[in-house]
């Protein structure tokens, strides 16, 4: 990989994401925007959205000014010389080139940014797309399939479950965690953006508020509804009634629902983050499933418990409801068309 020098002020932008029509003009009273309109602005996009473009841009522009090209207006050769660097360069957390996916993300950022920056339709993409097409085909063919991430199904999640220390505030919190996660089929960002005013018991279950959510940019909020459970270690209404009450006893009854604890079981004032969730549960899964040889994320809960539903025979509409997936996408199926493939294979019961 280039040794790409430090990021100066002038290769970073502080634009937003407005549909305009207008190219290059003038800096006047008529097309500037206040500060307060540039925070709105801001705020608009979620901040897991808003890193990611910021880190995306960042690496266009020092690699436009290593090899001094111009990163705005970007010609459609720097675009498409940029996802050759990339197909190329090794990833040092993962040890990879980056999956097609990341630079589909990449290419979106920069024309974003050109539009942004009301240079509409820049850069042309064929030259890119074309060469990031190459890149799909050559990855395919050495047999390079899309990572995903393992399910966590009602077995694996007992057994994370059962490594968490209930006699102390840090395992009341992951039990927590992983069950009411599992239940809510959620994302890891909603459940750190969860407050202990977000959740109330109604009739033996939770109705569980979130604030926000990846599908929901406009900010409506929704409340899912976390039914009771049979099994005692993965009930999800004991879960956070013991988890709340060990927290209460500590005279802490509102603000966010999942807090760091440090190693002597004390809270600390940080709120727990999404990273932070998936480091914990890659720990316990270290823990109770050593012999499975799969990297688990906190995004299999999520996975498993849409498989697990639609094993069940729920609807799929139900499992999107309670997942939040966008209406028509098909990320819900890649969950459970593996339990179809197993259970309604033709090839089964014919006598092989």
């Amino acid at each position: 990989m280039d040794n790409l020098p430090a990021r100066r002020p002038e290769d970073v932008i502080d634009a937003e994401l407005i549909d305009d029509d207008r190219t290059s003009l003038p800096a006047t009273r008529d097309t500037d925007l206040s500060p307060a309109t540039r925070a709105l602005l801001a705020a608009a996009d979620a901040d897991n959205t808003r890193a990611a473009y910021t880190r995306q841009w960042d690496l266009f522009t020092g690699w436009c000014a290593h090899r001094g090209r111009a990163a705005l207006p970007a010609t459609p050769e720097t675009l498409a010389d940029y996802v050759t660097h990339l197909t190329a360069t090794v990833s040092q957390r993962t040890g990879r080139t980056p999956a097609p996916a990341s630079i589909e993300q990449a290419i979106a950022v920069i024309r974003a940014a050109h539009t942004a920056a009301r240079h509409r339709d820049q850069p042309d993409t064929a030259l890119a797309l074309k060469a990031l097409k190459a890149y799909k085909k050559t990855q395919a063919q050495a047999g390079r399939r899309k990572r995903k991430a393992p399910p966590i199904n009602l077995a694996r999640l007992r057994a994370l479950a059962a490594t968490c220390d209930t006699g102390t505030l840090a395992g009341l919190r992951d039990r927590t965690i992983l069950v009411l996660g599992f239940a809510m089929m959620a994302r890891r960002s909603e459940l750190a953006g969860l407050h202990l005013e977000d959740i109330r018991e109604d009739d033996g279950d939770l109705l569980v508020y979130l604030r926000t959510s990846k599908t929901d940019q406009e900010g409506r909020g929704a409340e899912v509804v976390v039914p009771h459970g049979v099994h005692p270690d993965t009930d999800p209404v004991r879960a956070v009634r013991d988890y709340r009450a060990a927290l209460a006893a500590r005279g802490i009854t509102t603000g966010r629902l999942l807090r760091a604890i440090n190693r002597w079981d004390n809270v600390s004032r940080d709120s727990m983050s999404g990273d932070a969730i998936n480091e914990m549960l890659q720990r316990r899964a270290a823990e109770a499933l050593p012999g499975e040889n799969l990297v688990f994320t906190a995004h299999g809960l999520r996975a498993g418990a849409a498989s697990e539903a639609y094993r069940a025979r729920n609807p799929i509409s139900a499992i999107r409801g309670q997942g939040r997936w966008a209406e028509g996408s098909p990320q819900v199926l890649e969950y459970i068309r593996p339990v179809d493939a197993r259970e309604e294979n033709p090839m089964r019961g014919i006598g092989l």
